[in-house]
């Protein structure tokens, strides 16, 4: 969990960015020729048009790292169950109205969704495997970026994307549903002691990022996402991003049918009370119109 060495170029993992993983796709029933298409279809959405380069910065570039691929957090966002897990931290972090508020006014997610996806993708990649220089570089863009989103929400409340109280709403959200659905789907379900670590290690560019009293266990991060629940609730523009990302994927009619099966294990993954506030229904969802 402390910062590495500066001669070693790490090799990428080879499970970055593969197809859903075994245990998700015998959860869902995926065949695998149908699991494969839509792991590759849904890897080059993610990916962008400049995959190739990205990849060759991340990976290509020598110098020190925060992490190895010996720790929890490369194992975790290494994984295919990130795909899923991805959509049900939109969700759940979606609860909050104030952060809820700020992707709504400020981040064209109908507008241009896979364009956020992507910058989100590789920001956490970054942090994740790229070298210390580049994950910081990346932390300040955000921070940049966030210093001009604020507004009022649905409650009529003023925020701020740099508030470390949000800031912290929003990494909990993430960590646990990340956590959630490795353990649950993830090739190689972590240790209760690794787990422990992959919380902490999360916390490093978190951190970094502006967010305050960081959870650094797993039963820190249940108590802290205990903690907000009096803060959630759900607003219009809340279930508008539910039934943007479950209901209606910006992807060609053809392909709504296998990702509708990622946004049936993503609510899976949702609390009870989560899912229950958001209307959503365990395990099914209605299909697209036209599917």
């Amino acid at each position: 969990m402390s910062e590495r060495g500066a001669d070693p170029v790490p090799a990428a993992p080879t499970s970055l960015p593969r197809p859903l993983s075994r245990p998700l796709s015998s959860a869902l029933s995926l065949p695998r020729s149908l699991q494969r298409r839509i792991g590759e279809a849904v890897r080059e959405k993610v990916a962008g048009a400049d995959a190739v380069a990205a990849h060759d910065r991340i990976w290509g570039t020598p110098g020190g790292r925060w992490f190895t691929e010996d720790d929890p957090i490369w194992r975790v966002h290494g994984d295919a169950s990130m795909f899923a897990a991805g959509i049900t931290a939109l969700l759940l972090q979606s609860l909050h109205p104030s952060a809820m508020a700020g992707v709504a006014g400020h981040s064209g997610y109908r507008g241009d969704p896979w364009g956020r996806l992507q910058r989100t993708s590789h920001y956490l990649a970054t942090t994740t495997f790229g070298t210390i220089e580049h994950a910081e570089q990346a932390i300040a863009t955000v921070r940049s970026v966030h210093e001009r989103v604020r507004g009022k929400d649905d409650l009529g409340r003023p925020y701020r994307a740099s508030d470390p109280h949000l800031l912290r709403w929003v990494h909990v959200a993430e960590v646990w549903s990340f956590l959630t659905g490795h353990q649950r789907h993830g090739s190689r379900p972590l240790t209760p002691a690794e787990a422990d670590t992959y919380v902490a290690q999360t916390a490093i560019p978190a951190a970094r990022l502006g967010a305050g009293d960081l959870p650094a266990s797993v039963r820190e991060l249940e108590e802290s996402l205990a903690g907000y629940r009096p803060e959630l609730r759900v607003t219009p523009a809340a279930r508008d991003a539910a039934d943007f990302l479950l209901r209606e994927p910006p992807l060609p009619r053809p392909a709504r049918p296998g990702y509708q099966l990622l946004a049936r294990g993503a609510v899976d993954l949702l609390p009870v009370w989560a899912r229950d506030e958001l209307g959503l229904a365990r395990p099914a969802l209605a299909a697209p119109a036209g599917a």
